[in-house]
């Protein structure tokens, strides 16, 4: 595609766009119509083309997120293969079981793939090591993103001469800013709506419409509560180049979610997630978006009070399945943050589950990897190809 979100002008042989964007109401539940802005023209059968796609050579303008525990490599070869870009969730894995990963992953598929990391230090460590980055180094690992934290300079810098894309996710312009001071290759717009460890609290739409404004060349890519080709097609078309995808790739055949848990993100609408400081002690004190599963309820609005090293245990599984030496038995204490998974034993409604309102409110059901990837592209080139009906759409992008 060409237009606004790829900084190209749009071909005097089309016509000019709509009146306006589709109603800023109607998208975000709070702000005001848009104004005018000239059509997306969708070119060569299929393909959506953005920034995105032309720099990594994928035919999607789709990706998966780099979910911990959940995103390993089968879900990210399924998303590559399909014509997206899948990421690995490293999680605290070391950099030794990283490595393995990413054999894996090379094993199945030849085409683009990320790996992503989270920034923070923990009273077991930091998560990401200078080992971790230079494994993806050697491995030549095409994309890394970052999440929570900015790595540290000389990091980005190994990285991009290394021939690696650099992202990192952000939920503010400020953020932002600090992070393409660092030279990264591109933006994640993490919105309020997002699931999982979030800081967002503006809308994903306006978040991804204000990264447009600060950068007019690198790629901007929208996360939170984009499931389905109709909000895949709101966020191409207020300029995003880019759909980062979590809480739908949750429901997927290849994602190494626990059952119970891909039925529940099914089963969920739009007000069955909200945020909370509850679960630690892990990573103590960071603020999720979760389903509102028997513990949240019961905790919220007093998230302080509960125990910070709870001696009682709600289960068990196993951190870094698959690998030798990470299948070890790990007992997971109440209020764990490790979301579980199909070798987790106990109570989910005791257990964290990541999830947006947003985009369970357009999940119907688990579907292979791939075909969510098609279906979801499929349908936003539908409605990208006439912009006219993304502006008659009333249905809302923020109802969680």
């Amino acid at each position: 595609m060409n237009g606004t979100n790829d900084g190209r002008a749009a071909p005097p042989s089309h016509a000019a766009g709509p009146s306006s964007a589709p109603g800023e109401g109607e998208l975000d539940g709070e702000e005001p119509r848009a104004p005018r802005r000239p059509p997306i023209h969708v070119l060569e059968d299929n393909t959506l083309h953005t920034r995105l796609t032309r720099e990594l050579g994928v035919h999607y303008p789709f990706v998966s997120a780099g979910m911990a525990f959940v995103a390993l490599p089968p879900l990210v070869i399924a998303v590559s293969e399909a014509g997206g870009i899948g990421m690995l969730g490293s999680a605290p894995e070391p950099a030794p079981f990283l490595r393995a990963r990413i054999h894996a992953i090379r094993a199945g598929t030849q085409r683009p793939f990320g790996v992503n990391f989270i920034i923070e230090h923990t009273r077991a460590g930091d998560f990401t090591t200078r080992e971790h980055i230079d494994t993806c180094i050697a491995e030549k690992v095409p994309v890394v993103s970052f999440h929570w934290g900015l790595p540290p300079a000389d990091w980005v810098k190994a990285l991009k001469a290394a021939g690696t894309k650099v992202w990192v996710q952000t939920s503010s312009v400020e953020f932002a800013r600090d992070a393409l001071a660092l030279g990264v290759d591109g933006l994640i717009a993490q919105g309020r709506q997002a699931a999982g460890h979030n800081r967002g609290t503006l809308p994903t739409l306006q978040l991804v419409r204000e990264l447009r404004a600060l950068t007019g060349t690198l790629p901007v890519l929208a996360a939170g509560g984009i499931a389905d080709g109709l909000s895949a097609a709101r966020a191409l078309y207020h300029g995003a180049d880019g759909v980062w995808v979590g809480t739908r790739m949750v429901a997927s055949v290849e994602a190494y979610a626990h059952p119970g848990y891909k039925q529940r993100v099914v089963d969920g609408d739009a007000r069955d997630s909200d945020f909370t400081t509850l679960f630690g002690p892990e990573w103590a004190g960071a603020r999720q978006r979760v389903l509102r599963n028997r513990v949240v309820r019961e905790w919220a609005g007093r998230e302080a009070r509960a125990p910070s090293n709870p001696s009682d245990s709600i289960g068990t599984t196993r951190l870094y399945p698959g690998l030798a030496g990470g299948d070890a038995l790990y007992a997971l204490p109440r209020f764990s943050a490790f979301v579980p998974t199909p070798d987790t034993k106990g109570d989910l409604e005791e257990m964290a589950l990541p999830a947006s309102g947003s985009s369970m409110a357009r999940i119907e059901s688990v579907l292979p990897a791939g075909q969510i990837v098609v279906e979801m592209m499929e349908g936003a080139h539908r409605l990208l190809a006439n912009p006219y009906e993304l502006e008659s759409d009333t249905d809302e992008n923020d109802r969680s």
